[in-house]
């Protein structure tokens, strides 16, 4: 009785979490008459109550058609979208790597208190950075560009705890047997690091992605120019008028989200694993 009460939690619980998934799907899915109707008490200039059907009346895919065919506008936040977040994952790969490396199988000078400094700049929210980020990237004359999003986020702290976790839960005695038979560093880190902390590392790409894929703050207080705006800014700037557009331009940032989540979901769960492990 127990175990049927725990399922029945565990899928309402499940059906909650994705029901307004489910509505942006079957709101991409109604006409705009539809979508005007019911949504004007909330976004227009009608009063009464909202009156939402489940299921659309008249189902159409006319707005995909419309976003996919004559939209350009939609096709450049996009783009905008995908450079920012390979850039920022790409120059994490040749920064977070080495880092996490370096704290897990080395010992220098400071190692302790560099490592606490690293652990308090990924907890502090970007609030408090905006500033000193955004007077630097002034000073370098980065404002209003790609560069001012994408070079603060390649040398985020997050990432390198993540990997650093799991380059930690190979053996030493392995790295030094390696180094006994004449192994250089750079072969170790190669052949050793990377193919046994794998999964703390696809974990740390696979969250970077979900988090920089709907990055809203840094490019809102640091690009003007809408043409360099990403697809996260693009859906508050459409009106009532075009409700049926914003559902649809929402389920289609979903898909690469959701592509990457469930290719990466295993990785995803033992890299979280092994970050909770303690030294």
């Amino acid at each position: 009785m127990l175990k049927k009460l725990s399922l029945l939690l565990l899928y309402l619980t499940a059906f909650l979490i994705c029901l307004p998934i489910l509505l942006v799907l079957l709101g991409s899915l109604k006409s705009t008459q539809e979508l005007m109707g019911s949504l004007s008490p909330i976004l227009g200039d009608a009063n009464g109550m909202v009156n939402w059907s489940p299921f659309p009346l008249y189902p159409t895919l006319n707005h995909f058609y419309k976003l996919l065919f004559f939209t350009p506008s939609f096709f450049i936040v996009f783009w905008n979208s995908m450079k920012i977040v390979f850039c920022i994952l790409a120059g994490q790969l040749f920064i977070s790597l080495p880092a996490a490396w370096a704290f897990a199988c080395y010992s220098f000078p400071l190692k302790k208190p560099l490592f606490t400094l690293y652990i308090i700049l990924m907890l502090m929210p970007f609030q408090v950075t905006m500033l000193s980020s955004y007077l630097v990237l002034d000073a370098l004359h980065m404002l209003d560009t790609h560069r001012g999003i994408i070079l603060p986020a390649i040398f985020s702290a997050y990432p390198v705890f993540i990997i650093y976790r799991s380059f930690t839960q190979i053996p030493k005695s392995l790295l030094e047997a390696a180094r006994t038979d004449g192994a250089g560093e750079f072969y170790l880190f190669l052949h050793i690091g990377i193919p046994s902390g794998s999964s703390g590392i696809l974990s740390a790409f696979v969250l970077g992605f979900l988090e920089y894929w709907s990055l809203i703050e840094p490019p809102l207080a640091f690009l003007k120019d809408k043409s360099l705006w990403p697809l996260s800014l693009y859906l508050p700037e459409i009106s009532i008028e075009q409700a049926g557009m914003a559902f649809t331009a929402s389920v289609i940032t979903l898909v690469p989200a959701i592509f990457v989540f469930i290719i990466g979901q295993d990785y995803l769960e033992q890299g979280i694993m092994s970050s909770a492990v303690k030294e």
